[in-house]
Order: C-alpha cells, then sequence, then structure tokens
C-alpha cells in the first residue's frame, strides 16, 4: 500500500486549485485532471492527518455510480487514462485516486437530496416542522424515512466556509444571474437548469438509494453537483454517492428514533463534537485509533456497495 496522499505535487500540468479533497489539473483546452487525496475535511475545516485510501475509495465509489448511473444524466468522464496525462514519475500520484474530465461550467449551488430526518435537516424540523422550508408530516421522530425524498439546495462555500441552506427560488435567482451570458443562444435559462437539476437528482437518489438498500446500505441523504458544457446540457460532475458527498448506515442497525452509526465520515464529525474545538481552521489532529477506523470504514462502504474488493 502506498503512503497516503495529502496533496499532489504535479508539475507537469498547470494546476488550478486545491479544494478540501480534490486537486485540479488544466490537461488542455477541453480537459481537467482531478486528483482525489486522502485530505479530510469536517464541518468545512481540512483537518491535519489524510486517512489512508479515502481517495482511492472516494474515486472508485463516484466511478461506479458514474457508470450505474450513466442513462440518467450524462457525467463529466472522458475514458482518458490519467496516468497518459502526466509524467513517467508522477504516475503513482494519480494510480487509482484520479480522473480526466470535461471542462463544464458548474452550478452555482449544491443539489442536496433528503431521504431521512437527520444532521441539520433534523434540527430544521424540531424548530420549524419543515426542512429548510418544506413542510414534513408532524411527529416524525430523528432518522425518519421521509414519505418522498425532498431536493434542499445549498451555496457553495469557498474552502473553510459552510455551505448555507438556500430556497429552491433563491437556487433558481443564483443560476440564472450567473449563467445569464453562459447560456445566451442556447434557448436555456438558470432557472429552468436548476428544475432540470432537482429532478435529475432525485431520481438520482431514488436509484441509488434502491440499489444500495440491496445491499444493506441505507443512503440518508447525499450531495450532488451539476455542470454544463457549451450547449447548456446538464452534466453530473465532481463525485456522485460517495461517503463523502452522502450519508451511509448500515441497514442491520438502522432504528427509528436514533442516529445510526454511519460509513462515512461523520465517524470524524462525532469524535470532534466531544473536543474543545469552535469548528474553526486550523483543525485539530486525529488519534491514531480514529484514522483507521476511519480508513475501514470508507473501504467496507466500497466493499459493500459494490462486492468488489479494492
Amino acid at each position: 500500500m502506498t503512503a497516503p496522499l495529502f496533496e499532489s505535487t504535479i508539475t507537469s500540468l498547470p494546476l488550478l486549485s486545491k479544494g478540501k479533497v480534490r486537486d485540479i489539473y488544466a490537461v488542455d483546452a477541453d480537459t481537467l485532471l482531478i486528483v482525489t487525496t486522502d485530505r479530510l475535511s469536517a464541518f468545512d475545516v481540512i483537518l491535519p492527518d489524510p486517512i489512508p485510501r479515502k481517495g482511492e475509495v472516494l474515486q472508485a465509489v463516484a466511478n461506479f455510480w458514474f457508470e450505474k448511473l450513466g442513462h440518467i444524466v450524462p457525467n463529466q468522464l472522458t475514458g482518458i487514462d490519467p496516468e497518459t496525462v502526466v509524467a513517467d514519475n508522477e504516475r503513482e500520484q494519480v494510480r487509482g485516486r484520479a480522473v480526466v474530465v470535461k471542462r463544464l461550467k458548474p452550478l452555482p449551488i449544491e443539489a442536496v437530496v433528503r431521504g431521512y430526518v437527520i444532521g441539520s435537516g433534523w434540527k430544521d424540523y424540531q424548530e420549524t416542522g419543515a426542512i429548510c422550508g418544506i413542510p414534513l408530516p408532524a411527529g416524525l421522530k430523528m432518522a425518519a424515512k421521509l414519505p418522498s425524498p425532498i431536493f434542499t439546495p445549498a451555496t457553495k462555500a469557498e474552502v473553510g466556509d459552510h455551505d448555507e441552506n438556500i430556497s429552491f427560488a433563491k437556487a433558481q435567482a443564483n443560476t440564472a444571474a450567473a449563467f445569464a451570458d453562459v447560456l445566451a443562444g442556447t434557448g436555456k435559462n438558470g432557472a429552468e437548469l436548476v428544475a432540470q437539476a432537482r429532478d435529475v437528482a432525485i431520481k438520482l437518489y431514488e436509484e441509488a438509494a434502491a440499489y444500495a438498500r440491496g445491499r444493506g446500505i441505507l443512503i440518508a441523504d447525499t450531495k450532488f453537483e451539476f455542470g454544463i458544457d457549451a450547449a447548456g446540457t446538464l452534466h453530473l460532475i465532481d463525485e456522485a454517492l460517495t461517503p463523502d458527498s452522502s450519508r451511509f448506515w448500515p441497514a442491520d442497525q438502522y432504528e427509528e428514533g436514533k442516529n445510526p452509526p454511519s460509513y462515512d465520515k461523520q465517524y470524524v464529525r462525532d469524535y470532534l463534537e466531544t473536543l474543545d474545538w469552535g469548528k474553526v481552521a486550523p483543525g485539530p489532529k486525529l488519534p491514531a485509533d480514529v484514522i483507521a477506523r476511519t480508513s475501514a470504514k470508507y473501504i467496507e462502504a466500497f466493499e459493500k456497495l459494490t462486492g468488489k474488493t479494492l
């Protein structure tokens, strides 16, 4: 097993940005190289310790879903081998954890779909009887399954900032403003794109949740990102239904009224909640056992979902 990769150091391609987890490089005018590192962020803060094999798991899970759900919406994949676009001495940095994708214009929203009442949604429901302004039946317990999945968009935060839940109308307004020039001549507008993203996101979630349930995993909620090409065609981008962008629960340990254990980074979040830490950078170091158990959770999620070993 190779050493964990906290950040990539590729010099054969221009670096465009480093996000919470992914490093993005320019390949050419039409494609990008995205390297999924072993960095872990919690409460929108990048923690100082990498999680071994996390990047491999995230990329493998995302690739699995891109292939499985490709009939619903086009995605960012090009099929180009990442090892062919970097220098020979950089191949190890991209092996099993990178992808070459189309250059697409990202929508300025996070497309969040919730299937259960948990996390910030549970807090919102307790206070308002709704989640992000969407009314729900009275008397729901923590972790209750919703009558049907709901779409609750959020802003895209810069590294170190927090995403903010917004209304569907606000998501439409933000996208319309940001995409006015981009969509000129395509016959499409930002409001329509957000409506399409909502419908596609719910369909993706429903199909993925049904599959995962058959593999013993409940997908409580998830976050998608979408982008468009020059023609205004919607694409699924970034990652899809990974342990970082989703809340995975073991079905055999699910019980309404309780917060189930997770296959995702919720394990780290729960540990951090026991600390006297203000959820602002710099993040605290993690104990070795928390790192090891978190790595194991990521690997277990991949293996249960796919039936394969990493």
